[in-house]
């Protein structure tokens, strides 16, 4: 383990008064070794570092002032996205003033700005001729500036509130959050009250984002109080200078770029606490993580309230254990118990993925479990990727779980020579997958060690690529329009890192432009965001909740068909290298369904659902016939339960039917036994009475195989 001896200057005191500092922490404890909790309250004084940050601050701003002073200033050309050209002038105007001189109610309303496509700080002047974007937090690149901006407020806040060290705070999908080490301190739920008081304050006081650029070594005396600090100048930073922002008190770190001001900021809250480890390692020391939200304006705030409100009725953990789908067991972290009725959804969407593949030409394929490291040397894996697998010895030879199927199935095309006429081949496989995820990552279905994916490759030539595309993204969009889901799509290009001729990049970058202008959905440019082996189509669906999720791959392979020698033999006789394309839709089967639970907020389409109907009868004596009707419905192929308990009303039995999220509840008397019918309504009690016991089996056999979305409504 990986030992850090913090200072005593990180923890606020000098070492005869750490004692009175935990006096501040929400829980500590007492030389006796007894919990004592104490209310969070801001630090008075503050802690020592932030004068001495502040006073390092004062003397290179000074000199930065000096520097920009003596900056000849010269006429420029701005650039806007429409084409217009703005004068301005260099190490002068800011992208700011620019926005002004359009309008003010855009220059309140932009968030950051990019200057030659780099984000840039709006009151950072302007060096040369450029092109100039105004970006607002509609913006995904404006959200992530303005949550980090936001990570900045809360780390000031955490300071003041616990004075400890503070180490990575990122903007993420939805939000951000600040990590800080304290010792001997947990942050509790209870701190938030006065985390939130304080950061409106900061919000209030509309502090100033100020960004200068140091020397390392000036860097690292700035930070000698935070060894985690020293760490990232030391090990991660390979440039002579970097840069810091201030805000208030807080300086940190920072990349940037960030909002003008803390004031944009006006609506925020701390949403949750947790443990977290230095740089994801279980061996490195333990952080407090602190997670917040921010909005531009408190309508946003609100809105976003009530849809955690709705999330958290739809959670897949909540619905999976109510509806008897699946569950968890500390036995076996990470792994999946799916019940009777969850592996009827797993079975289903594989059902409905395998439904495609014969008329789309692909073939499936199983291979094994488990590959001597050999095999993971090949392809990369193992130099790489060896942490995220589990491995073991079998006779003084490695071994590891596969994580996933693509080495195999350069195997199983390496099996023996292939010709240029039985290319494209297109492999399917619906193996298990294993990856050793940090215990704390493990989240239910969303983040697990064993899944299956609907996993693809495709050995194709350069010039196929284009129309294997193609039907790429046909599959993709008739599967997500069956499921309900939107989606979008972004062209991923060549990194600076890549693999490869660019000759062969640029040619493949441009079958897939082709194929996605061909598709005929919007689509946008991810400019650098390939992969190093072969750029990549990114694709995000969006749900019902409006969240976004990224389930489906195609991404072009140069690299694997290179480390394991494939070939084909070409027309001319020739040994040509084929490339691969790396395919999924539904993406991990366990993860899917996680969004789907949520999706559907448990009321399952009858096709996909594992209760399409139950039978009720009116009282005991029709019993037998209930249990007749069931059976026939079932051995037709449907999930179908009766309900004969004696000790409760006709009515109750209705509404458990319709909680259950039944799709169809049909009731049997008398009357129907008679005439060999059913009374059929819905879990939203809709009422569509009585029907022959043929009628409603061909009407639900109908309903199956067209995967009709809404067939309770008219159950014709």
């Amino acid at each position: 383990m990986r030992v850090l001896h913090i200072s005593a200057r990180c923890l606020n005191r000098p070492l005869g008064l750490i004692a009175s500092r935990k006096s501040h922490s929400k829980s500590v404890k007492s030389k006796q070794g007894s919990v004592t909790s104490m209310a969070a309250k801001e630090l008075k004084p503050w802690p020592s570092y932030i004068e001495e940050r502040l006073k390092l601050w004062d003397k290179y701003k000074t000199r930065y002032e000096a520097e920009l002073a003596s900056k000849t200033s010269e006429p420029i050309a701005v650039t806007l996205p429409d084409g217009k050209v703005v004068e301005a002038q260099s190490w002068r105007t800011t992208p700011y003033q620019i926005a002004q001189g359009i309008s003010q109610g855009l220059a309140d309303n932009v968030v950051i700005s990019k200057v030659d496509d780099v984000l840039w700080d709006l009151d950072r002047p302007l060096e040369s001729n450029c092109s100039l974007q105004l970006l607002k937090f509609n913006e995904e690149e404006g959200q992530q500036v303005f949550w980090h901006s936001s990570a900045h407020i809360l780390g000031e806040a955490m300071e003041r509130v616990y004075g400890g060290c503070l180490c990575y705070g990122p903007p993420i999908e939805s939000g951000f959050y600040y990590d800080m080490f304290l010792e001997n301190t947990q942050v509790s739920s209870s701190d938030f009250p006065c985390l939130d008081s304080l950061v409106k304050n900061i919000v209030k006081e509309k502090q100033p984002f100020e960004r200068l650029e140091l020397t390392k070594e000036e860097l690292l005396d700035m930070f000698k109080y935070n060894p985690f600090k020293a760490r990232i100048l030391n090990e991660k930073v390979t440039t002579s200078t970097t840069t810091v922002y201030r805000c208030g008190p807080l300086i940190d770190l920072c990349r940037g770029p960030h909002v003008r001001h803390t004031g944009k900021i006006k609506a925020m809250q701390i949403t949750k606490n947790s443990a977290a480890h230095w740089e994801g390692n279980v061996n490195a020391e333990t952080l407090q993580r602190v997670y917040g939200i921010s909005f531009p304006d408190t309508k946003q705030l609100k809105e976003w309230q009530k849809f955690q409100e709705e999330a958290a009725k739809r959670d897949h953990r909540k619905l999976g254990r109510e509806q008897e789908l699946f569950f968890f067991h500390e036995l076996s972290p990470g792994s999946c118990f799916f019940q009777p009725k969850g592996v009827y959804i797993y079975n289903t969407l594989i059902d409905l993925i395998k439904s495609e593949y014969r008329k789309r030409g692909f073939q499936e394929v199983m291979s094994p479990n488990m590959y001597n490291s050999k095999l993971w040397m090949t392809s990369g894996h193992w130099q790489h990727y060896a942490d995220n697998m589990f491995t073991f010895e079998i006779e003084k030879e490695h071994f590891g779980l596969k994580p996933m199927n693509c080495p195999g199935h350069c195997l199983i095309f390496d099996n023996r020579p292939r010709s240029w006429r039985e290319l494209p081949i297109r492999y399917a496989d619906f193996g298990v997958l294993h990856r050793n995820e940090l215990s704390g990552a493990l989240s239910g279905l969303t983040r697990v060690r064993r899944f299956q994916q609907d996993d693809a490759h495709i050995f194709c030539t350069v010039d196929q690529i284009a129309d294997e595309m193609r039907g790429c993204l046909a599959f993709l969009k008739d599967i997500y329009s069956i499921l309900g889901f939107t989606f979008s799509l972004r062209l991923s290009t060549r990194p600076e890192d890549f693999l490869g001729e660019i000759s062969m990049w640029d040619q493949a970058e441009q079958q897939l432009k082709a194929a996605l202008d061909e598709f005929g959905e919007k689509w946008t440019y991810n400019i650098g965001d390939g992969a190093f082996y072969g750029p990549k189509i990114d694709i995000t669906m969006t749900d019902a909740l409006r969240r976004q999720h990224q389930c489906a791959t195609i991404q072009l392979d140069f690299n694997l068909p290179i480390r394991f020698n494939l070939s084909y033999i070409s027309e001319n006789g020739d040994k040509i290298r084929p490339v691969i394309i790396h395919r999924a839709i539904l993406g991990s089967l366990e993860r899917m369904i996680a969004i789907l639970t949520e999706n559907y907020g448990g009321k399952w389409p009858f096709w996909l659902s594992p209760n399409q109907a139950v039978i009720i009868p009116v009282a005991s004596p029709f019993d037998d016939y209930a249990v007749e009707v069931k059976r026939r419905i079932y051995e037709a192929g449907f999930m179908c339960d009766v309900e004969l308990d004696p000790g409760t009303t006709l009515n109750k039995k209705i509404r458990n039917a319709q909680l259950d999220q039944y799709n169809f509840i049909c009731v049997v008397g008398e009357k129907e036994r008679s005439s060999g019918t059913v009374n059929v309504r819905t879990r939203d009690n809709v009422v569509h009475g009585e029907h022959s016991i043929e009628s409603v089996i061909e009407r639900f056999q109908r309903f199956k195989a067209n995967r009709v979305i809404n067939c309770e409504e008219s159950f014709q």
